[in-house]
């Protein structure tokens, strides 16, 4: 299962994140699935008596603390922040003369600059591109469906029925049902026409995949889209995928080509500082050391939080947040797979107390997890863990008991617990005020990972004796096969997408930064989960996600 500590967020603005201050501007985040068991409690521990121990049978970790520090790049420095600059320049010229001479092919720039993972230096064109009338009109599918796509996608009130019409003859324009098909993923409840959209592109996309004549460039695109549409991607990855599609293109633009792949290779030099920084404070802390039977997942973690934001002028919020997920991976397997219930209301009573004579009670390998736990916290100036911890420790209490009583509860009681133990609102609470409730777009990014972790973990749970997950909850409920029952939480991710992004294109109190780290946070789970337990059991697709951002792509 994954569970969740709760620690508070206070997401005010860009500077919140960008400058370490009060306990209210410190970052959090999410919790996951579990890990094995190899160490043995102390014989004092609080019942004095031999515990039967589970045992997740994790691998150890795939990155080791060598390889890690070894991690470097060249580009850094003067002759680089120089280049860039000129690029960045250049390319913003292009751009605006592009908008003023032809605003269709803006929109193919503004997608490609996207796509290449650079449009984040240049996104106030859109503004421009909103208020034009004529960019396009309903008889081209191709241009209609891009411009619906790219200003929902930033926010902007744009109307279904602007995506075009559906008639048999574009059939054959693949490149336009690409993009129709791409922009029914930006739909909302009760938008039957994006709905029927979708259904009508998948159907000709698929058949127009099977004919000889299509050009190859563009038949990887459709599949990569098949297999999972751009608007639920993660953005980095997305990026370095695109910059090797990009450059085959006959059509490919050379400065903007060497724009993205050079800021590319200047933000991961930014991460891979973070990351090296991160692997000293866990090595410093002995938890993967001390207790084998936990996770040992740093580099995973990271990756978490690179897939929420990965802008260089955010490495306060992912060396923050990174921290807080490898201590609550950790404190998932006590709870999940390797404490007793009675070690386990020990525990919670300690952290509700917060105090450190409380942890005179646990047994050695809960002393170690919460002497880190505490130490780390109050470092990080988490004054208000407590409050935040008490709501989440309860829901983290109440599956225990479920384990230890064999209960399975239905798919209702489930998920009204399970939105929040899997912990997403720990990255995503609050903004400028103080909330009395979890706001509606926090509930969605939630209710996501929780499904995508159930997804891809479930299976390996149940095995070794877990509680009951969505998929397990709505079978027992319903009579459903396994299959059916893992369609219908995809088809659950899908419709609370709509939600998701009927919130986050509505005025709110929440900042663009803050609604755009709500829907990475789905993104990265479905990333994360899409070939099973990326965290648990990270396999061959994970490692290569990994590499491709730790790896410099070559200039020439």
């Amino acid at each position: 299962m994954a569970l969740s500590l709760v620690f508070p967020i206070s997401l005010h603005s860009t500077a919140t994140l960008r400058h370490p201050s009060p306990a209210s501007q410190l970052a959090p985040i999410h919790g996951r699935s579990l890990r094995a068991i190899r160490c043995i409690v102390d014989a004092d521990g609080p019942c004095n008596q031999k515990v039967n121990r589970r045992s997740a049978n994790y691998r150890p970790p795939i990155w080791d603390y060598d390889y890690l520090q070894s991690l470097n790049s060249k580009y850094v420095g003067d002759v680089y922040e120089k280049r860039a600059a000129k690029l960045k320049e250049h390319v913003k010229i292009m751009l605006e003369k592009v908008v003023d001479e032809d605003p269709l092919d803006a929109l193919e720039m503004i997608d490609d600059l996207q796509r290449l993972g650079v449009f984040y230096h240049l996104e106030r064109v859109l503004d421009r591109i909103y208020n034009m009338n004529d960019v396009c009109n309903n008889e081209d599918l191709h241009a209609t469906a891009l411009k619906f796509r790219l200003l929902r996608q930033h926010g902007y009130n744009v109307p279904q029925d602007e995506t075009g019409n559906l008639r048999s003859c574009l059939c054959e324009d693949t490149k336009g049902l690409l993009y129709l098909y791409e922009a029914s993923y930006l739909s909302i409840d009760d938008e039957s026409l994006l709905d029927e959209a979708r259904n009508f592109t998948i159907k000709n996309l698929k058949e127009n995949l099977k004919k000889k004549d299509i050009d190859q460039n563009l038949a990887m695109l459709v599949r990569h889209s098949l297999e999972l549409p751009l608007h639920w991607r993660v953005q980095r990855l997305e990026a370095r995928w695109f910059i090797d599609v990009y450059e085959r293109r006959q059509d490919m633009t050379s400065v903007l080509l060497e724009l993205a792949k050079l800021d590319f290779n200047m933000v991961q030099s930014i991460h891979q500082q973070e990351v090296k920084q991160m692997s000293r404070w866990w090595r410093s802390t002995c938890l993967g050391k001390k207790l084998s039977f936990a996770r040992d997942r740093l580099m995973e973690n990271f990756l978490w939080t690179l897939g929420v934001n990965f802008e260089p002028q955010f490495g306060y919020f992912r060396t923050m947040t990174t921290k807080v997920n490898s201590l609550i991976t950790t404190i998932d397997d006590v709870y999940d797979v390797y404490g007793s219930l009675e070690e386990l209301e020990l525990f919670t009573n300690a952290v509700e107390r917060w105090d450190i004579s409380a942890m005179e009670q646990l047994p050695d390998y809960m002393k170690i997890c919460f002497l880190t736990l505490f130490n780390s916290t109050n470092e990080m100036a988490y004054d208000a863990l407590k409050e935040q911890g008490l709501h989440i420790i309860s829901h983290l209490k109440k599956v225990a008991k479920w384990y230890y009583n064999g209960y399975t509860p239905t798919f209702e009681e489930y998920m009204k617990n399970a939105w929040i133990s899997i912990s997403a609102p720990v990255i995503l609470e609050a903004s400028e005020c103080l909330l009395e409730s979890y706001p509606n777009i926090i509930r969605w990014s939630s209710i996501i990972l929780r499904l995508s972790d159930d997804l891809g973990t479930s299976s390996d749970e149940l095995q070794r004796g877990d509680v009951p997950k969505s998929i397990q909850c709505y079978m027992h409920e319903t009579g459903a096969s396994e299959n059916d029952a893992r369609e219908h939480m995809k088809y659950l991710i899908g419709e609370t997408w709509k939600k998701m992004n009927e919130d986050g294109a509505a005025n709110s109190l929440f900042t663009k930064d803050f609604i755009g780290i709500a829907m990475n946070l789905a993104r990265m789970s479905q990333c994360m989960y899409q070939y099973g337990d990326g965290l648990g059991a990270p396999g061959k697709e994970n490692k290569y996600l990994v590499l491709s951002l730790v790896n410099p792509i070559p200039l020439l």
